[in-house]
């Protein structure tokens, strides 16, 4: 989909107030011209954002600077691989990572450059993570580090720079999770519920992340515990409680733990199941199962 072309007008303002910041114009030209800045970048005019902002030194210049950058790279053919890169980095995205990483030198709280750097980064590091043989040091000359804890690190600086936020948990978490650190996705979901409390959705979520990846059933029936106090007429989330309950008394019958699976299937029942459904029949032949083996 095309972008619509900034105004003249916008060009010129962004110019001027730019060339006001790089002569030294003062905090308030500064943030004006990051946020001129901004208007350039998010209209698509990324040749036009660059050519503005080359030079300058500002925070919030740079940082737009970086955005364009990003903008530039993600129509930008792949270079040929190098021996030792995983995916080798786009110039453009070197570019954007040295703008980056220079707001972040000058600001360490900078959330949207903490961000925004871990993203480019992001999927540098899974490929690198997951290549068979990856190279030791494989960083390439003038490649900002690209590694699954550089970019943990910098999801979580975004998160603390912007204790409001849920853009860099959300991107910890699905980061994490793809890495294979279920601790740390673990962890920032927890954040996450403590930004978004009383959110029946992320409760859920967070129950199927327990239940599979993190391998904690019994912590997920918690979470959908939550869940349905929220959303008592959540039938999904509801099926998912029985099925857990009927998967751990079929585990408790296989190692011979007859009450305690006779209990978990009264919790099946009790959570609710439904006349001629898969979970009714499952309970049913488990029970039949606990009948036999007791002699009934």
């Amino acid at each position: 989909m095309s972008r619509q072309r900034p105004t003249l007008a916008l060009l010129l303002s962004a110019a001027a107030v730019l060339a006001g910041c790089r002569r030294g114009g003062g905090t308030a030209a500064s943030q004006a011209a990051g946020g001129t800045a901004q208007q350039v970048v998010d209209s698509g005019a990324y040749d036009q954002a660059i050519a503005q902002l080359e030079g300058a030194t500002d925070p919030e210049a740079l940082f737009q600077l970086g955005r364009a950058w990003i903008g530039k790279a993600r129509t930008a053919p792949l270079p040929m691989a190098v021996a030792g890169a995983a995916v080798p980095f786009k110039p453009e995205e070197l570019r954007a990572a040295e703008a980056f990483q220079r707001v972040i030198a000058a600001r360490p709280d900078h959330a949207g450059a903490q961000l925004a750097l871990a993203e480019l980064l992001a999927p540098h590091a899974l490929a690198a993570a997951h290549a068979p043989r990856p190279a030791p040091g494989a960083t390439g000359p003038g490649e900002p580090e690209a590694t699954v804890d550089r970019v943990l690190r910098g999801y979580g600086a975004a998160m603390q720079a912007d204790p409001a936020g849920t853009e860099a948990a959300e991107a910890l978490i699905r980061f994490a999770t793809a890495a294979g650190r279920l601790a740390e996705a673990d962890s920032a979901y927890q954040e996450l519920l403590r930004r978004r409390r009383e959110d029946p959705n992320l409760l859920v979520r967070y129950g199927d992340f327990l239940a599979g990846p993190r391998g904690q059933p019994e912590a997920a029936l918690a979470q959908y515990a939550q869940a349905l106090m929220w959303r008592g007429d959540d039938e999904a989330t509801r099926r998912k409680v029985v099925e857990i309950h009927l998967q751990i008394a079929a585990d408790y019958l296989a190692r011979h733990e007859y009450a305690m699976a006779e209990a978990r299937l009264g919790e099946a029942r009790r959570a609710g199941v439904d006349a001629g459904s898969a979970e009714e029949a499952r309970l049913r032949e488990l029970e039949a199962a606990l009948r036999e083996v007791r002699g009934r």
